[in-house]
Protein backbone atom coordinates (compact mmCIF):
# COMPACT_ATOMS: atom_id res chain seq x y z
CA UNK A 1 0.00 0.00 0.00
CA UNK A 2 1.35 3.42 -0.96
CA UNK A 3 1.53 5.58 2.16
CA UNK A 4 2.94 8.71 0.50
CA UNK A 5 1.08 11.98 0.78
CA UNK A 6 -1.03 13.40 -2.00
CA UNK A 7 1.11 16.55 -2.05
CA UNK A 8 4.32 14.55 -2.55
CA UNK A 9 2.79 12.42 -5.34
CA UNK A 10 1.41 15.49 -7.12
CA UNK A 11 4.71 17.32 -6.78
CA UNK A 12 6.62 14.31 -8.11
CA UNK A 13 4.41 14.06 -11.21
CA UNK A 14 4.55 17.81 -11.83
CA UNK A 15 8.28 18.38 -11.28
CA UNK A 16 9.62 15.33 -13.15
CA UNK A 17 9.28 16.74 -16.69
CA UNK A 18 10.34 20.23 -15.60
CA UNK A 19 13.49 18.97 -13.90
CA UNK A 20 14.36 16.72 -16.85
CA UNK A 21 13.95 19.64 -19.24
CA UNK A 22 16.11 21.82 -16.99
CA UNK A 23 18.76 19.08 -16.85
CA UNK A 24 18.95 19.03 -20.67
CA UNK A 25 19.28 22.83 -20.63
CA UNK A 26 22.16 22.53 -18.15
CA UNK A 27 23.75 19.81 -20.28
CA UNK A 28 23.71 21.98 -23.38
CA UNK A 29 24.39 25.35 -21.79
CA UNK A 30 26.36 24.53 -18.67
CA UNK A 31 26.31 26.58 -15.51
CA UNK A 32 29.06 28.84 -16.85
CA UNK A 33 28.62 28.37 -20.64
CA UNK A 34 30.47 25.46 -22.29
CA UNK A 35 28.51 22.48 -21.02
CA UNK A 36 27.32 20.94 -17.83
CA UNK A 37 27.21 17.18 -18.17
CA UNK A 38 27.89 16.65 -14.48
CA UNK A 39 25.39 19.10 -13.01
CA UNK A 40 22.81 18.24 -15.68
CA UNK A 41 23.16 14.56 -14.79
CA UNK A 42 22.72 15.33 -11.11
CA UNK A 43 19.52 17.29 -11.80
CA UNK A 44 18.15 14.47 -13.99
CA UNK A 45 19.00 11.88 -11.33
CA UNK A 46 17.35 14.09 -8.69
CA UNK A 47 14.21 14.24 -10.84
CA UNK A 48 14.01 10.45 -11.00
CA UNK A 49 14.78 10.20 -7.28
CA UNK A 50 11.99 12.64 -6.44
CA UNK A 51 9.68 10.40 -8.44
CA UNK A 52 11.07 7.37 -6.57
CA UNK A 53 10.36 9.00 -3.20
CA UNK A 54 6.88 10.11 -4.25
CA UNK A 55 5.85 6.77 -5.79
CA UNK A 56 7.87 3.56 -5.50
CA UNK A 57 10.89 1.78 -6.97
CA UNK A 58 8.96 0.02 -9.71
CA UNK A 59 7.39 3.27 -10.93
CA UNK A 60 10.78 4.97 -11.01
CA UNK A 61 12.23 2.12 -13.08
CA UNK A 62 9.29 2.41 -15.50
CA UNK A 63 9.92 6.14 -15.92
CA UNK A 64 13.62 5.49 -16.52
CA UNK A 65 12.82 2.72 -19.09
CA UNK A 66 16.40 1.39 -19.13
CA UNK A 67 18.67 -0.13 -16.55
CA UNK A 68 20.82 2.62 -15.01
CA UNK A 69 23.90 0.43 -15.49
CA UNK A 70 23.27 0.54 -19.24
CA UNK A 71 23.28 4.35 -19.06
CA UNK A 72 26.55 4.21 -17.16
CA UNK A 73 28.15 1.98 -19.79
CA UNK A 74 26.85 4.03 -22.72
CA UNK A 75 28.17 7.19 -21.10
CA UNK A 76 31.62 5.68 -20.64
CA UNK A 77 31.68 4.58 -24.28
CA UNK A 78 30.67 8.08 -25.48
CA UNK A 79 33.30 9.73 -23.30
CA UNK A 80 36.04 7.50 -24.73
CA UNK A 81 34.77 7.91 -28.30
CA UNK A 82 34.97 11.69 -27.92
CA UNK A 83 38.73 11.42 -27.36
CA UNK A 84 39.49 9.59 -30.59
CA UNK A 85 38.80 12.09 -33.46
CA UNK A 86 41.77 14.27 -32.53
CA UNK A 87 44.13 11.32 -32.97
CA UNK A 88 42.91 10.78 -36.55
CA UNK A 89 43.72 14.41 -37.32
CA UNK A 90 47.26 14.07 -35.97
CA UNK A 91 46.52 15.90 -32.72
CA UNK A 92 46.72 14.88 -29.09
CA UNK A 93 44.24 12.52 -27.47
CA UNK A 94 41.15 14.46 -26.22
CA UNK A 95 41.84 17.49 -28.44
CA UNK A 96 38.49 19.15 -29.13
CA UNK A 97 37.19 18.87 -32.70
CA UNK A 98 34.39 20.94 -34.23
CA UNK A 99 32.16 20.16 -37.21
CA UNK A 100 29.78 22.62 -38.89
CA UNK A 101 26.80 21.49 -40.92
CA UNK A 102 23.44 22.79 -42.09
CA UNK A 103 20.30 21.09 -40.87
CA UNK A 104 17.04 21.62 -42.78
CA UNK A 105 15.01 22.64 -39.72
CA UNK A 106 17.61 24.23 -37.43
CA UNK A 107 19.84 25.94 -39.97
CA UNK A 108 23.59 26.10 -39.39
CA UNK A 109 24.74 23.96 -36.46
CA UNK A 110 28.01 23.05 -34.81
CA UNK A 111 28.85 19.70 -33.24
CA UNK A 112 31.92 19.07 -31.14
CA UNK A 113 33.66 16.31 -29.30
CA UNK A 114 33.21 18.44 -26.18
CA UNK A 115 29.42 18.00 -26.43
CA UNK A 116 29.83 14.25 -26.99
CA UNK A 117 32.03 14.07 -23.88
CA UNK A 118 29.49 16.09 -21.86
CA UNK A 119 26.68 13.76 -22.95
CA UNK A 120 28.84 10.83 -21.83
CA UNK A 121 29.42 12.45 -18.43
CA UNK A 122 25.67 13.20 -18.20
CA UNK A 123 24.80 9.54 -18.76
CA UNK A 124 27.52 8.28 -16.38
CA UNK A 125 26.29 10.54 -13.57
CA UNK A 126 22.64 9.54 -14.08
CA UNK A 127 23.56 5.86 -14.30
CA UNK A 128 25.82 5.79 -11.25
CA UNK A 129 23.56 7.83 -8.95
CA UNK A 130 20.44 5.89 -9.91
CA UNK A 131 22.18 2.51 -9.67
CA UNK A 132 23.18 3.28 -6.10
CA UNK A 133 19.88 4.83 -5.04
CA UNK A 134 17.60 2.26 -6.68
CA UNK A 135 19.58 -0.61 -5.19
CA UNK A 136 19.38 1.00 -1.75
CA UNK A 137 15.63 1.54 -2.16
CA UNK A 138 15.12 -2.07 -3.24
CA UNK A 139 17.22 -3.36 -0.36
CA UNK A 140 15.03 -1.40 2.03
CA UNK A 141 11.89 -3.09 0.67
Amino acid sequence: MNMHSLILRTTGHFLLPLLLLFSVFLLLRGHDEPGGGFIGGLVAAAAILLYLFSMDTESARKVLRVDPRDLLGAGMVLAVISAIPGVFRGQAFFTAQWWEFTAPIFGEMKLSTVLIFDIGVYLVVIGSVLTIMLNLAEAED
